[in-house]
This record gives structure tokens, C-alpha cells and sequence, in this order.
């Protein structure tokens, strides 16, 4: 049985396990030599079965017995996307296995299986050790009914007969090159040829071929931007775009092999399912000129940096003469202007304090109010958690006093861009202390 779909389920069995009352037989039931109970509903008129390495498809539910009362585990038609179990068929993994089971039933067909706990949990879980409330003696039980199985030879024969209905309902005349991949260039693209390293910008949409969508961003704000010769879809997809240029659009038709393959892709592609693509080349650029754009882009930034940098000690004074502050800074160049002393426990290194406060530019924009928010803020003080001005200033206070900081980035959040305060601010808190702890 396919470990994947097991681990979904395994950890209900922990809250409602199926407890044996029975003995070495289970009335009704018949068993094969490998010890595996099973009993057959003859409901199909199919005879064949499916083997070891089939594609196979079936309804399921899942559950134990306690006290003869059920427990049902799975049910893969009341799931929140309900969708038939569908797994290629591994040969049986030891005595009693279900897939032994499945391999009973032919298309139509229905069996209840009856499978021993501990040989799920250690040899299809792998678990080095039993889940608490499972024991050695308990059995789960697996109704099935069979809806279909193909061998790969003939899933490949029915993706190319799709292919071939596909092709020709939509009247393509173009032919596939020799991998089997249909590209439908629909609007010539000029510049460049897409090669390694080269930036492309796009917007692309992919459904199978029965129309059905898996992912488009036409509609996202944003087109898809990736550097070329880094896995971004499947290697049809990324081959075809590296024969487009700026400006072009096109059609891909994708073959299994060159898609997902024999594995397919969750409940969305199963194996052996062709893809169709529908794309537009916005822009490429080529790896020289994107790292031209990057080096000058990096230039810009160093300038804007340094322009703001330069000017932050010259806004300070400017706001400190403007609103006739005389005081001296402290030698960390923090401004610490009192306001109202305090008349309680001094705020110290270690203690934890509760701190009101409103943060401004020195254009006197705020960017934060606890006091809007009527939430003081709580930190303990010398630990990092707040900027160094903060951790020096409110040192310099007693509970209930209130006082300005002028706090340099060098001590606030330096070069930093934090959104809403740019890089190299210098910002200006009122601030009271609430309490000290």
C-alpha cells in the first residue's frame, strides 16, 4: 500500500484503534497463504486484475473495530476534495499486505481486507516503535472498490491517443520537434535568443488539455521573473522558452515525459498527463546587462545612502537651533531632555520596565504611538530588546517621569530602512515611565 497515503491517517489511529476479540480466524472471511482475511463482492463483470507496477484507482474507507463498535478512520469521498486513492501498485511488502488485497479485485469489484497492526506500523510506516494506544493483536479493516487499473504501456498509448484527438480538434498543423514537444509560436518575438543566465520576465498559463487550469499569472499583479537555466517548471516548458524572444507569444503542448511523467503531480496531473502552455515574453535580458543594472543599482543605493548620511547631522542641528534645545548630549550623542522627574524606583539594567511613548521624525511625522494604542510597552532594560538610545535613555529616569529623547541613528537603527523611518534618522520619543518591576 502506498506509505504516502497512509501518513494522513496514521495519527488517528492513536485516538481510535480497532481492539481484537478474535481469534486466529474472523468469521465470514477467507485467507490467503500469505495470512491476508479478505472477503470478495463480486459486483464487476471484468475477470482481469491488476498486477505489480498497474496504475490503479479505487474508493476506500478505512477503520476499526472496538468493542464492536466502528471507528472510521478515512473515507476518501468525504474528504474536503474528495478524489478516488490512485497509486501505481508495488509489489506486496510483507505477509498479509492489502496491496495483495487489491491485487484480488477486478474493475467493479469490492473486498473488505483485514490487515494486522503491527505489520503497517513497522514494515509499511518504517516506525521504530509503536504508537501508545495501539497493541500487537489489533487488525484494521479496508473496504475497496476497485474503479480502474491500466498498466503504463497502456496509460502511454491513452495520453497519445489524447494528444492525437487534441491536436487535431484544435486543427495544429504544426508539427512536434523530435521529443515530442508541439512549440506554436503565435507572435514573433525580436532581440535577443533566451540562453543561460539571461533574466525573463513573463506571464504564462498551464491546464491540461481538457481546459482545465493549474496556474496563470495573467492575473497576478505581478509577471514571473527568473533567471534562465534554473528550474522554474518542467524541462518541456523551460526547453521551449529558450527558442522564444522579447515580444513572443506561444503555444506549448508538453508530453508526459517532458511534464511531470510517470509520477504526475499530487491530485492535480496524473501520471502520464500531457500540459498545455500558454505564454508572453515581456522582456530578457541578457546575464551582462542584468549585472550592469545590479552594479548600478547598487551604486544608486551606496549614493542615496551616503547623501542621507551626510545629512543627517546637519537636520539634527537645524531641529535642535529650531526649537532652542542648548542641552549637551551624552557622550553616546544621546539628547536626553527631562520633562517631569520622576518620583519612584530608578529604572535600571535588569529590571523590566513599562514605557509610554510617541516616535517622530525630525520633520515631526510620527511613525508610533503606544499612547494611540493605550498599550505601554514592556522590556526589560540592557538586554537588546529595545535600540540602544532607548536602553540608555530610560536608565537615566524614575518611575512616573517623563522626558524627549533625541536618539542619532548611530544609536537608533542606523542604516538600516525600517519602512516608515528611513535609513540614518535621527528620531525623537516622548517618553513616559509607566512603572519599573
Amino acid at each position: 500500500m502506498n506509505r504516502r497515503f497512509f501518513t494522513a491517517v496514521l495519527v488517528l489511529l492513536v485516538v481510535a484503534v480497532a481492539s481484537s476479540a478474535f481469534s486466529q480466524t474472523f468469521p465470514g472471511f477467507s485467507k490467503t497463504q500469505t495470512g491476508l482475511y479478505y472477503k470478495i463482492y463480486k459486483t464487476g463483470t471484468d475477470t482481469l486484475t491488476p498486477r505489480t507496477g498497474n496504475y490503479v484507482e479505487f474508493d476506500m474507507i478505512y477503520h476499526g473495530k472496538s468493542h464492536g463498535k466502528d471507528s472510521v478512520f478515512f473515507d476518501n469521498q468525504k474528504q474536503e476534495h474528495p478524489a478516488p486513492v490512485q497509486f501505481f501498485l508495488p509489489r506486496p511488502g510483507f505477509n498479509g499486505d492489502l496491496n495483495e488485497g487489491i491485487a484480488m479485485l477486478a474493475k467493479n469489484d469490492s473486498g473488505v481486507f483485514i490487515v494486522n497492526a503491527d505489520s503497517l506500523i513497522f514494515k509499511t510506516f518504517k516506525m521504530k516503535q509503536r504508537p501508545a494506544g495501539i497493541d500487537s493483536n489489533e487488525y484494521f479493516y479496508f473496504h475497496i472498490h476497485l474503479l480502474s487499473f491500466q498498466t503504463p504501456e497502456g496509460m502511454i498509448f491513452k495520453e497519445e491517443a489524447q494528444l492525437k484527438k487534441y491536436v487535431e480538434d484544435n486543427k495544429i498543423t504544426t508539427q512536434p520537434n523530435s521529443m515530442g514537444l508541439y512549440i506554436i509560436e503565435t507572435q514573433p518575438g525580436t532581440g535577443i535568443k533566451i540562453d543561460s543566465g539571461c533574466q525573463v520576465r513573463m506571464n504564462y498559463r498551464v491546464s491540461l488539455l481538457d481546459g482545465k487550469e493549474l496556474f496563470s499569472s495573467f492575473e497576478r499583479p505581478e509577471p514571473v521573473k527568473f533567471e534562465y537555466g534554473k528550474r522554474v517548471d518542467t524541462p518541456g516548458f523551460e526547453y521551449a522558452v529558450s527558442t522564444l524572444k522579447k515580444g513572443s507569444k506561444a503555444k506549448f503542448i508538453v508530453p508526459s515525459i517532458l511534464a511531470f511523467g510517470r509520477r504526475g503531480s499530487g491530485t492535480m496531473v496524473p501520471p502520464y498527463t500531457p500540459l498545455v502552455y500558454e505564454i508572453e515574453i515581456l522582456d530578457v535580458k541578457t546575464k551582462a546587462e542584468c549585472e550592469k543594472e545590479q552594479a548600478n543599482l547598487q551604486k544608486s543605493e551606496q549614493m542615496k545612502s551616503d547623501s542621507l548620511k551626510n545629512a543627517e547631522p546637519l537636520l539634527r542641528e537645524k531641529y535642535l537651533k529650531d526649537n532652542n534645545i542648548t542641552i549637551k548630549p551624552q557622550p553616546s550623542g544621546l539628547y536626553f531632555i527631562p520633562v517631569l522627574a520622576g518620583t519612584g524606583p530608578k529604572a535600571e539594567a535588569g529590571k523590566t520596565v513599562k514605557v509610554h511613548y510617541t516616535g517622530k521624525l525630525l520633520n515631526g511625522k510620527v511613525f508610533d504611538s503606544s499612547r494611540e494604542r493605550q498599550n505601554p510597552i514592556e522590556f526589560m532594560l540592557g538586554r537588546g530588546q529595545v535600540i540602544k538610545g532607548w536602553d540608555e535613555g530610560i536608565t537615566l529616569m524614575k518611575q512616573g517621569g517623563k522626558a524627549t529623547l533625541i536618539i542619532p541613528s548611530a544609536i537608533g537603527y542606523s542604516d538600516r530602512d525600517m519602512g516608515v523611518i528611513p535609513p540614518y534618522s535621527t528620531l525623537v520619543f516622548d517618553v513616559e515611565l509607566v512603572e519599573v518591576k
